[in-house]
């Protein structure tokens, strides 16, 4: 993460018609969850939350609120948070573009809540990714951005490194998840039950999700790990990644692995079974047809690997975290 020695940078964009409520709201939420990280823990790591906003004197995007000044390294994190009327319109978002688009490129993660996934869209971010965004703006995200594979039922996607959230209020959802990936579940919890909200569904889990380390600085990695993670790493072998790179194999091989702690096929393996987590505690499709979707022909072999990686069967998985009881056929472990 871009980060100084304790502290990891939230980047709050403050965009045209930005609801206030959520940027204040947000700020306050990451300054409480340091509060009550640094009462379990005075060595904790910090959350430094800034705001930033385009400035037409410089014509550039500058950081107009810093809640803790340091190194200027840019944030570890972008939320692009909702909108008070109408989503943003393509002249207004232009700005914000390039500079989207170069903190990603950096290993940025992304977020975006209600209408804020209009900013991401525009920036071209979302093309070919799986996003929400509030109900009452699904036709019109669709019809914008019919590459964005859109599903407006789930109030938050978490895609690794973009993750949007849907409702007006969900802010707290993506803020939560944002603590829990940076000073933990427990710290989370914390922070949920100081504010009196319910922690963000997915994070009840007893399995931490798969967070890809993307702050490496490799860009012809990173390059490869946004491609795997828009096509859910399916039909992929080492021979296509490599060239995605344009690396050589072996050499490829090496900076993989150093670059995100995994071999590629254990990569993948990691990011497939994250998909299928979901929609185990989303849906009741059978076991067989989900170990289908995320790209596993042996529903045996999809089995072991979920087995060995959350440590529970998917079967015992969607018993513990589903949603709803699954149904009686295909979902044996």
């Amino acid at each position: 993460m871009h980060a100084g020695r304790d502290r990891v940078e939230i980047g709050l964009v403050v965009y045209p018609g930005v609801q206030q409520a959520a940027v204040l709201g947000l700020t306050d939420l990451f300054q409480l969850a340091n509060r009550l990280a640094a009462d379990r823990s005075p060595d904790a790591l910090r959350l430094r939350v800034s705001h930033w906003q385009w400035q037409e004197a410089s014509q550039t995007v500058i950081r107009s609120f810093d809640s803790e000044p340091g190194p200027d390294n840019g944030p570890a994190m972008v939320i692009l948070p909702p909108t008070l009327g109408d989503p943003i319109a393509r002249e207004a978002a232009a700005p914000y573009a390039d500079w989207l688009r170069a903190r990603h490129a950096a290993g940025a993660t992304l977020g975006s809540v209600c209408a804020g996934a209009f900013v991401l869209a525009e920036a071209g971010l979302l093309s070919g990714r799986a996003a929400t965004t509030h109900w009452a703006y699904r036709d019109a995200l669709a019809m914008r951005f019919p590459d964005i594979l859109l599903d407006a039922d789930k109030l938050v996607i978490d895609d690794g490194d973009i993750i949007t959230a849907g409702g007006y209020m969900a802010w707290t959802d993506l803020g939560l998840k944002l603590v829990d990936r940076v000073l933990g579940p427990t710290v989370m919890m914390d922070t949920a039950r100081f504010m009196l909200v319910d922690p963000p569904g997915r994070e009840q889990r007893f399995y931490s999700p798969f967070a890809p380390r993307l702050n490496h600085g490799d860009e012809a990695i990173l390059k490869v790990q946004h491609w795997l993670q828009a096509r859910g790493a399916r039909d992929v072998t080492l021979a296509t990644m490599a060239e995605h790179a344009a690396l050589e194999e072996r050499t490829f091989l090496r900076r993989f692995r150093n670059a995100t702690g995994l071999k590629p096929t254990e990569y993948c393996q990691h990011l497939r079974v994250g998909k299928a987590r979901e929609m185990l505690q989303a849906t009741t499709r059978p076991i067989d047809q989900i170990a289908w979707d995320v790209g596993y022909d042996d529903p045996g072999s999809f089995r072991k690997v979920f087995a060995r990686i959350t440590g529970l069967a998917p079967g015992d998985y969607r018993r513990r975290f589903g949603a709803e009881r699954a149904a009686v056929v295909g979902v044996g472990s």
